[in-house]
């Protein structure tokens, strides 16, 4: 499935038992959930709360306090400068 086709067929029900079956690592019927599932209940729930929850209230999010000086309005560019914007840089492993 795309993710389109995901976010048509969710519903937020649906994405609260999603969550409570990985949480509990059952359905409500009591049934375990197989990797299969939960893999696929995982990505069900993180497309559909990208798409309609705003970041703090996402699974997983940790918030973390900026400081003063941290606070910008400009894109995130600025922590790269040896980087050109739209160039493709080879990825060089170290052994």
């Amino acid at each position: 499935m795309d993710k389109q086709q995901i976010l048509q067929a969710l519903t937020p029900e649906i994405v609260a038992k999603f969550r409570t079956a990985i949480e509990l690592d059952k359905w409500d019927n009591g049934v375990r959930l197989t990797d299969e599932q939960r893999h696929t209940c995982m990505q069900a729930v993180m497309v559909w709360e990208h798409e309609y929850l705003p970041q703090e209230e996402r699974t997983g999010y940790i918030h973390r306090p900026k400081k003063e000086s941290e606070n910008c309005d400009i894109g995130h560019d600025h922590h790269y400068p040896h980087v050109l914007p739209d160039s493709e840089q080879p990825v060089q492993f170290r052994h």
